[in-house]
């Protein structure tokens, strides 16, 4: 069985596009403590499609609190010179969890099971 849980914030505004057939699909980074050997943070690129791909896309920016359930995909590529590249990606659903952090206010909306999580 192929499934994955994880939370961490947006790095970066998502990007949404649209698919031939009219399918919704948003990408986002997140970056997640703790997933990283010998690091404090590691970086994994997510995909959403349908519904829950536009909602993320009009509602979410950089610095939400995310959490992603879906599978894990291993994927390759080459970048335009030429060089290889492989890493993993979330394939899932996107459930918002807490604002942008401002270091002179409190988010608008904040869950403390899904802070201690991600400091976890």
């Amino acid at each position: 069985m192929n499934a994955i849980q994880i939370t961490g914030r947006l790095t970066s505004d998502p990007e949404l596009r649209t698919l031939a057939d009219g399918t919704a699909v948003c990408k986002l980074r997140l970056a997640v403590k703790g997933m990283a050997r010998g690091r404090e943070t590691g970086y994994i690129d997510v995909t959403s499609f349908g519904p829950s791909a536009q909602a993320a896309a009009r509602e979410l920016s950089k610095g939400w609190l995310v959490a992603v359930s879906g599978r894990l995909e291993y994927r390759e590529w080459e970048t335009d010179n030429g060089s290889k590249r492989h890493g993993y990606e979330a394939i899932g659903e996107i459930e918002f969890l807490a604002a942008p952090r401002d270091r002179d206010a409190e988010p608008e909306y904040s869950n403390p099971e899904a802070e201690l999580a991600v400091a976890a």
